[in-house]
């Protein structure tokens, strides 16, 4: 029997050809159905699919308990589903020993170091198989239902449903004895791995890794239900109903009805889905009661990354579907700022670093100190640098890793308590030198020799200095046209190795291996950066293949109901399984029915491959402006769309880290981050990711203003690399263009406006007397609002005016620093307002850096010290000493110092670690010595020192 379809919308023609003997045809929704053999075809771009009507049933008669273990996978941790079985011969999992820095946050004790069982992990191990293929095959309609052998344990009926997109294909299973049960379709193509284009098995199967065994994929980490294979012509699959991936309860393993394999008992690529997953729920069945089941067959003549667009936009409804749910993002933004500069934001200022307790009790952890320093410059915010940018500069440039701990016995996530740094990435020491007007000469110096070395900087991943990414930004630094030519080949080299080339393995030219996201695609952020320097198509080209990739670890599903969902049931808030292992108090929020849509994770990351059971969707979107800007460059409305759903309306200040046992809205609330340690238990807080949040708002807000003024406003920018996912653009240090204004400074101090429609977001900018203003409307509605300027932060004179700078939006001047407001949905108004008094700030002091070669950095043997005098703008001028040598050696330092030969003042450190903050008049030199006691009372004297001559 034969299908044809013909999609008027549709890139191709498919056919589907039922084997035998082909009938008249009848068409319904655009298909037509014969009557015929058993198995059918699909037919796309020239290429014949044949789909037959095959199952396994695997059966227990005991519970065969599965578990969640570590897949003892090289280079990648992650956990798929395991079963207890009494054959040995079928016992081929192997629970490998789990070092003891692998623990905190996201780690379950009970999957990676419960007992040793005889466990596969091989899906058809699971239990005893039985094979069916269907002997009869009868069209009735739109449908046609196929007849099986009968079989004394069971009986299986099952029917090919023709629709759109996409044929379905149901199964009805009535156990003849009761029992553990798992149903499996394994009749879709098969393909022998070297023939296949592309792959994707969510989560960690992507481009051409392959699982080693067939291993099954529970139905709560699929990002789309589904597995894919690509043969170079078009994707093949089987996606579940997505009825049994239902939006509530929250996903989890112990609701999840199905999995999904990729790889078949014959050792080829298939995709196949089991229903229930073995000893999983449902799996347990009473005789005579009857489970049922339904999934779709897909081709489609589009890459796996274009299917998987498909498929969530047709199938789960995928759209632009977020808005600001109860405050700006500017309002998120000033509150998460706010909380911030709290003690709950738990900074230990001994230390300089956030509090990592979550994690790692006693340790402290920073990401860059380009997020403060950023917020410090476009917010005008002497505080945040005071207290933040600063103490993290010094952090930055001594500690050996982010994760700095004192306890020399603590080896959770391999921290270091040594001072053997800089720790900042050749990147950040690039911006730094440049934002203090390449005036503190032992940035470039560092940077020069990080370029050539290789590091450790994050848990235990080996970074290497010389390549194509470090290049570009040595040509930032030096403006050496030979670092540029050396990034373009080490880039071009890396696009036919890393890009045009499917990877095989895990592991990557730039990482040693898998654990966050960017490490399974190219490394596509970088590669942006590198189109924007070049202007070179190939780059962008790149990094949109990576972008779109990267949303393979996007949740597409569950389907988002148009519906109230009800949460904090009796005042109560979810409480976090691991919080509560650790003490942790239970939060309560009051009851209350809210759309569906705030709740949902789609748009959203599980946090990495070796947590993903566990944190379900993380709010540190910081891929969202990324995506947005690419898919701007590109034309790609998918990969804007993502970027959106990842990010706005989700909070109105820090939602801690992610969703993970219940949906609730405890994290919405302004004052969710506003409790002690012990008091938080909704979700995890990484104090550390404060401040990157907030880069990653001030990002967003930038890039959805240059993408809705199609490039009118265009502030330059430099990159905050981070580690593993906290890459950012920095903005603040280069003035930029806004509109027909060429020389604006982003000026967005706290709470500049105030907006009575909480739809729209805005950047600000200044530009002498002139105040620039951008508004982005997120919602789907036209806003008009009334629109009030600080009058504390910005004079109006009788002379004051408005101009309308873009032309969809409009303005009315009222008085006072108030003005109407018009901006069409979603889309922008911008506006600009002259003659107003906008005083100097320290965004201006810090920024002045007039030319300065004073000597500004020393090494003395003695402690291995070294002494850096930091000059900031005509801000301030402070000087950090430190000694690489430790408590080990030393129970006492001294320092002994004069600013400008005047009176000569004294202080002591008698603990670990050894170092010192002086602050220094401007411009004037300091001269110093130091007195270091050893462990036996043993002193020294350093010999004099001078910097700043």
């Amino acid at each position: 029997m034969k299908i044809w379809s013909r999609m008027i919308s549709s890139r191709y023609i498919k056919f589907i050809c039922f084997l035998g003997i082909c009938c008249s045809y009848r068409s319904v929704n655009g298909q037509t159905i014969a009557a015929g053999g058993n198995a059918f075809e699909i037919v796309s771009k020239g290429e014949t699919y044949q789909f037959k009507p095959d199952f396994v049933v695997i059966f227990n008669e005991k519970d065969p308990e599965i578990a969640l273990k570590p897949s003892g996978l090289k280079k990648v941790p992650y956990n798929i589903p395991t079963w207890k079985t009494t054959d040995n011969r079928l016992a081929d999992y192997s629970q490998q020993a789990v070092d003891a820095s692998v623990a905190g946050d996201g780690f379950d004790d009970k999957i990676l170091r419960s007992a040793q069982q005889n466990r596969t992990a091989n899906i058809y191990h699971a239990g005893t198989t039985y094979f069916l293929t269907a002997i009869k095959a009868v069209s009735a309609g739109d449908s046609i239902s196929y007849t099986f052998p009968a079989h004394p344990m069971f009986t299986l009926k099952a029917w090919l449903i023709k629709g759109l997109p996409y044929p379905k294909v149901r199964f009805l299973f009535t156990p003849k004895k009761n029992g553990f049960y798992s149903v499996g379709y394994i009749g879709a193509p098969s393909f022998k791995s070297d023939s296949t284009r592309e792959l994707w098995q969510p989560l960690i199967w992507t481009e051409k890794r392959t699982p080693p065994q067939p291993y099954l994929t529970p139905s709560f980490m699929t990002t789309i239900p589904a597995t894919l294979v690509n043969d170079g012509h078009n994707s093949i699959g089987v996606l579940a109903d997505p009825k049994y991936l239902p939006f509530q309860p929250l996903p989890l393993f112990t609701n999840s009805q199905f999995g999904v394999a990729l790889l078949n008992h014959k050792s080829l690529l298939q995709s196949q889905l089991f229903a229930p997953m073995p000893g999983g729920v449902n799996s347990q069945m009473t005789a005579g009661r009857a489970f049922e089941f339904s999934m779709n067959l897909v081709v489609d003549s589009a890459s796996i990354t274009k299917t998987y667009e498909k498929i969530a936009t047709t199938v789960f409804g995928f759209r632009d579907y977020r808005t600001n749910a109860t405050v700006s993002m500017n309002t998120t933004l000033d509150n998460l700022i706010d909380y911030s500069k709290t003690r709950y934001a738990w900074f230990i200022d001994s230390l300089k670093g956030f509090a990592y307790s979550t994690d790692v009790p006693g340790a402290v952890k920073n990401v860059s100190s380009l997020n403060p320093l950023e917020l410090s410059i476009i917010r005008d915010d002497k505080e945040m640098f005071d207290k933040r940018a600063y103490p993290l500069m010094e952090f930055m440039l001594s500690r050996e890793k982010f994760l700095f701990a004192i306890d020399s016995n603590q080896k959770i996530q391999s921290p270091s308590r040594k001072l053997r740094g800089p720790i900042a990435p050749l990147s950040e020491l690039q911006v730094l030198y440049n934002v203090f007007g390449k005036n503190n000469s032992f940035y470039a110096a560092m940077a020069k020799k990080e370029f050539g070395t290789t590091r450790i900087r994050n848990l235990d991943e080996v970074q290497k200095g010389k390549n194509w990414v470090n290049a570009m930004y040595m040509f930032k630094l030096t403006s050496d046209s030979s670092y540029l030519r050396l990034s373009i080949t080490l880039a071009d080299k890396y696009l036919q190795e890393r890009v045009y080339t499917r990877i095989t393995q895990f592991g990557d030219p730039l990482f040693s291996s898998n654990f966050f996201w960017p490490t399974f695609t190219n490394n596509w952020s970088a590669l942006l950066e590198l189109y924007e320097l070049t202007g070179q198509s190939r780059y962008l080209q790149a990094a949109q293949d990576g972008a779109r990739h990267y949303t393979l670890f996007t949740w597409m599903a569950p389907q988002i109901p148009d519906s109230l969902v009800t949460v904090n049931k009796g005042g109560k808030a979810p409480m976090y399984w691991y919080l509560k292992s650790k003490g942790h108090q239970q939060m309560y929020y009051p009851e209350e029915t809210v759309p569906a849509w705030r709740l949902s994770e789609i748009g959203l990351t599980p946090e990495s491959s070796g947590t993903s059971t566990g944190h379900r969707g993380i709010f540190m979107s910081t891929y969202a402006p990324w995506l947005l800007r690419i898919g701007y460059h590109t034309k790609d409305s998918y990969l804007m769309n993502v970027a959106k759903a990842s990010i706005v309306g989700r909070s109105e200040s820090f939602p801690g880290y992610h969703m993970n046992t219940e949906r609730t809205t405890a994290y919405e609330k302004a004052d969710f981050p506003l409790h002690e340690h012990k008091a938080q238990s909704v979700n995890s807080f990484h104090y550390n990711h404060i401040l990157p949040m907030a880069s990653m708002f001030i990002d967003y807000l930038v890039s959805d203003a240059y993408v809705k003024s199609d490039g009118k406003i265009s502030f330059p920018s430099d990159y905050i690399e981070g580690y593993t996912y906290l890459q950012n653009k920095f903005y603040g240090a280069k003035n930029g263009r806004f509109f027909q204004f060429e020389n604006a400074r982003l000026w967005m101090p706290s709470r500049l406006l105030q907006i009575d429609d909480h739809a729209l977001n805005y950047i600000s900018a200044k530009m002498g007397d002139t105040l620039l203003l951008a508004f982005m409307n997120q919602s789907g509605a036209e806003v008009n609002t009334r629109v009030s300027v600080d009058l504390s932060r910005v004079g109006f004179a009788g002379n004051t005016t408005i101009h309308n700078l873009h032309p969809s939006g409009k303005s009315t001047f009222l008085k006072d620093g108030v003005f109407q407001l018009h901006v069409p949905a979603g889309g922008m108004a911008a506006v600009a307002i002259a003659d107003v008094k906008i005083p100097t700030g320290f965004q201006d002091q810090l920024l002045h850096a007039e030319k300065d070669h004073r000597s500004d950095y020393a090494d003395i043997p003695e402690g291995n010290t070294k002494a850096l005098l930091f000059k900031l703008g005509s801000y301030a001028q402070k000087l950090f000493v430190f000694l690489q040598e430790d408590d080990t050696k030393w129970k006492k330092a001294t320092i002994s110092y004069k600013i400008n030969g005047k009176k000569e003042m004294s202080m002591d450190k008698n603990e670990y670690p050894f170092e010192f903050t002086i602050p220094i008049e401007m411009d004037k030199p300091v001269s110093f010595y130091l007195k270091l006691t050893d462990i036996n009372g043993k002193q020294i004297r350093t010999k004099i020192t001078e910097l700043g001559k």
